[in-house]
């Protein structure tokens, strides 16, 4: 396939360059994806180019967390706190339950109705530090911690009890989790609910938890949903191996070093993109830890992301998260987080590996519409990111399409240059 010379126009008969043309301004693009974010529609989420490239590559790996499952009914890590106590400790749990999300350990608690143990389980509530209030319960109340406690079963009881069928951000992160040949996704989620979405995609998709996940490869092979807290079994009357406490927590990435070997070795081969997480959760802050740690020692580790939502921009969170390591990809969170579901579905529906190409189609018929001089920025921008992502024979396709849909010189003119400029990539 011949690629077009910067400043000429694509013959969509023949592939072939012509100049037999009026002369045109020469578009200039900008090489570099690196500052550049891409609007898959209005009022979602805006995504770097370079991540969006990059899950064209095959080189992204989801990680999601409690958030993607609260539209089934089911609880985060404070949550599912509060409603343990409801079947365990009513005195505690009517304490817990009145308090107000947010709040932190100068909040004023009445505990003058609790004991000193049950004290100290509300302070470390306050604080934010579930882990260890599931610890301190599961000590005071069984002396030990193992996978038959009454902790462990009224929380197993709970998640079962939550909804069962997939919400739609399942079935988009299953459909983003295609690398192409392969589907991973990782999850601290102890529900099936990615498996259940995958299944309508592939009978063959696996689960593997905690030791018997395999190791971060770029081969077929590293494929399934991978729960690295450990997943529910499917069977009701077995014990399942979760890491749900700070005893957990410290098994499984300090004294085993199972979680932190993988995310060091994942976080070296592939993009992560975390979701349905806060910057306080305790899941969170121990995958951040063990990536920050690495990140000290070693220079090849990829950049990660977050979807991070809030009612209104703001500045200190978003310096938050950069401070951790973490690249943050703000979405408004009204209407129950509508928005990042919105994204992720629009996100997978126009894929480079596996989207509708007639909703491609029908976006870049509906860009073209307009000169490329007056359209919106967020849409030479998509169309330009259509181009850079393709291949030859997809461009040559894509210049047909545009071409056909009559497009003025200045988009046949961006396609050209988009194409010299990744034919100079790939001499570099």
């Amino acid at each position: 396939m011949v690629v077009p010379k910067a400043g000429s126009v694509l013959s969509v008969a023949t592939g072939k360059p012509s100049d037999s043309r009026p002369q045109a301004v020469t578009l200039k693009i900008d090489p570099s994806a690196q500052d550049r974010v891409i609007s898959l529609g209005s009022r979602l989420a805006a995504i770097p180019e370079r991540l969006l490239l990059a899950h064209a590559r095959g080189e992204v790996l989801f990680i999601c967390g409690a958030g993607i499952s609260r539209p089934v009914g089911l609880p985060d890590f404070r949550d599912l706190v509060v409603d343990v106590y409801g079947v365990l400790d009513a005195s505690v749990h009517h304490i817990l339950s009145d308090l107000p999300r947010g709040t932190c350990n100068q909040w004023e608690v009445d505990v003058s109705t609790l004991n000193d143990a049950q004290r100290a389980e509300v302070k470390r509530f306050t604080a934010g530090d579930y882990d260890v209030v599931l610890g301190m319960l599961e000590r005071r109340l069984d002396d030990r911690t193992r996978g038959d406690s009454r902790v462990r079963k009224a929380v197993a009881e709970r998640l079962r009890d939550g909804g069962n069928k997939p919400a739609q951000i399942h079935h988009a992160l299953m459909r983003l989790a295609d690398r192409g040949g392969a589907s991973t996704i990782v999850t601290t989620n102890f529900d099936l609910l990615l498996e259940r979405a995958g299944k309508r995609r592939s009978s063959s998709l696996q689960t593997y938890s905690l030791g018997s996940i395999p190791r971060p490869s770029r081969q077929a092979d590293f494929a399934g949903v991978l729960h690295i807290h450990g997943a529910l079994d499917p069977n009701p009357t077995r014990v399942s191996e979760l890491v749900l406490s700070d005893q957990d927590f410290g098994e499984f990435y300090l004294r085993r070093r199972v979680v932190p070997d993988f995310i060091y070795d994942a976080a070296r081969l592939f993009h992560l993109v975390l979701v349905g997480y806060s910057a306080s959760d305790p899941p969170m802050r121990y995958l951040l830890n063990a990536v920050a740690a690495d990140g000290t020692r070693f220079d090849d580790l990829k950049e990660r992301f977050t979807f991070f939502g809030t009612n209104a921009p703001d500045p200190v969170a978003l310096e938050d998260w950069k401070g951790r390591g973490i690249t943050p990809i703000r979405y408004d969170s009204g209407g129950d987080h509508s928005a990042l579901r919105a994204t992720l579905e629009r996100w997978a529906e126009l894929s480079a590996i596996n989207g509708r190409r007639d909703r491609v189609d029908a976006e870049m018929r509906r860009i073209v519409k307009a000169p490329r001089h007056s359209a919106a920025d967020e849409d030479r921008d998509l169309f330009d990111h259509f181009i850079r992502r393709s291949n030859t024979s997809e461009r040559v396709r894509l210049s047909a399409l545009a071409s056909d849909a009559k497009a003025d010189l200045g988009w046949l003119d961006a396609i050209v240059e988009i194409s010299a400029e990744k034919e100079r990539e790939r001499r570099s």
